[in-house]
């Protein structure tokens, strides 16, 4: 399973591929893709500032369709018991974001250089 943060799943949206690394698309392309349910909030957020130009419920079903994007349905009480304990992190979407993929470990591909350098599964 490899989790995709807010950032690639905008990057995804809008076919934009050509910054991945090698190895992070083997691996989109390799395995079940998910999010956070926290990233469809974020979403939205970057809907409603204007930085993006879909709603959270269309990108996700966008990504749904084209690439079987799933939303996590992982426990939050333990997701969150994960997050507590990430301290280096400090916006709190990308600590329930990072938690998600740590709970068992998967990988994340992201390009946030604080989880590049912090989370020892992350890739970009």
């Amino acid at each position: 399973m490899i989790y995709i943060d807010t950032h690639i799943a905008v990057w995804l949206c809008a076919g934009v591929v050509g910054k991945l690394s090698d190895k992070a698309k083997d691996l989109l392309n390799g395995h079940e893709i998910r999010i956070s349910p926290i990233v469809r909030l974020e979403l939205q957020y970057l809907y409603e500032i204007k930085r993006v130009t879909l709603p959270a419920n269309d990108i996700v079903a966008d990504l749904s369709h084209s690439i079987g994007l799933k939303v996590c349905d992982k426990d939050f009480n333990a997701v969150l018991h994960r997050a507590i304990a990430l301290t280096w992190i400090r916006d709190p979407f990308d600590r329930i974001i990072v938690a998600h993929a740590l709970l068992n470990e998967d990988y994340l591909v992201t390009m946030d250089q604080t989880m590049l350098d912090n989370y020892t599964k992350s890739i970009c």
